[in-house]
């Protein structure tokens, strides 16, 4: 397939582009490179006569037309997105431009690009999202595809619009959608402002390791590089008009999560004390959903798809991407936002 990625050059895009790429297929990076976005993540592959970078705005209707005849792609897989709570508590003006508006556009482009091609039957548009617009869990129960929308924050309010969008375009046009809704991923490449980069470069700084409220949220995490293994098998496998929850089936409180990445980074460069001491408990943020968790059973029984690698594994391996890669994470520290706490409110 030849694919068009959008937001290639972020955490999880970069990760799509680089396993699509690896795997055979022709790949297509649009990208505006944000503060978020960087070629560096995609440096494995920017030789490769497969792959191929555009940098423009989903916003910008022009660009993104002249984009998708230039290279006529078979499919979109749809990333780009603003995709930080604390951010969209502090601004959520670019999420509802970039999320709702951007992908508003996105899909009257493709809609007009398929049409022009004669509607081809294999053409998809692949729309990624996140749990997070399913809300808060209790103690019990997990998230399925038939969970009611209950955004609680203005990133998860502008993926449910787009997520919404996409249906309806599917609804009323019969654009060939698939949709995907994922937990929260980690791994390598990960931007430095999120919590699993943060514990880990404020262990190594010597500085507090924070924590909001009491630590007892719960995540669902999925290991990157399986998250895009599952997004490729959904675009050329998954059913039109369907969606697909991806978790990784690894539950972890903030707290438990924090102390096993200490308890790592103890072994693989010990200090004079434990990096666990460091843990410092911050004020919450506002509206912090208390739990997420993901049922995967669709996505197993139709496509044959669970995630490889346990959460322990998953994050020896990012401890140790991290560790490995300095100049990466120190290239990124000035960027706007990244070692401040954001989204207070």
């Amino acid at each position: 397939m030849k694919l068009l990625v959008t937001g290639g050059a972020g955490f999880i895009g970069s990760a799509v582009v680089r396993h699509a790429v690896r795997s055979g297929h022709a790949v297509v990076n649009l990208d505006r490179l944000t503060y978020a976005g960087s070629l560096s993540n995609v440096a494995e592959v920017s030789e490769n006569p497969l792959y191929a970078f555009e940098q423009a705005d989903i916003c910008d209707r022009t660009a993104v037309d002249a984009i998708l005849d230039r290279h006529r792609p078979d499919a979109i897989m749809h990333l780009a997105a603003e995709s930080h709570v604390d951010r969209s508590i502090d601004g959520p003006d670019s999420f509802i431009k970039t999320n709702i508006a951007g992908t508003y556009t996105l899909l009257e482009a493709a809609r007009a690009y398929w049409a022009e091609r004669g509607k081809p039957p294999g053409f998809r548009f692949h729309h990624i999202s996140t749990d997070e617009v399913y809300g808060s869990l209790g103690s019990e129960g997990r998230f399925t595809e038939d969970t009611p929308y209950d955004p609680r924050s203005p990133y998860s309010a502008s993926k449910a619009s787009s997520d919404h969008l996409v249906r309806a375009w599917h609804e009323t046009y019969g654009l060939p959608v698939v949709l995907t809704n994922c937990s929260n991923n980690y791994g390598p490449y990960h931007f430095p402002e999120k919590l699993i980069p943060v514990v880990i470069l404020k262990a190594l700084a010597g500085a507090p390791i924070p924590i909001y409220g009491k630590g007892d949220n719960v995540r669902d995490w999925l290991y990157v590089e399986d998250h895009a293994e599952a997004l490729l098998l959904v675009v050329q496998k998954g059913a039109l008009g369907r969606s697909y929850n991806i978790g990784g089936e690894n539950e972890a409180t903030n707290l438990e999560l924090v102390r096993k990445i200490c308890a790592i980074l103890d072994e693989k460069r010990p200090g004079n004390k434990p990096y666990a001491d460091q843990i410092t408990f911050v004020a919450d943020r506002p509206g912090h959903d208390r739990r997420y968790a993901i049922d995967p059973s669709r996505i197993r029984e139709e496509l044959g798809w669970r995630p490889s690698v346990t959460l322990d594994e998953g994050l020896e391996m990012s401890v140790q991407w991290f560790l490995d890669n300095e100049d990466w994470w120190r290239a990124l520290q000035d960027r706007d936002g990244v070692g401040k706490r954001l989204g207070t409110g």
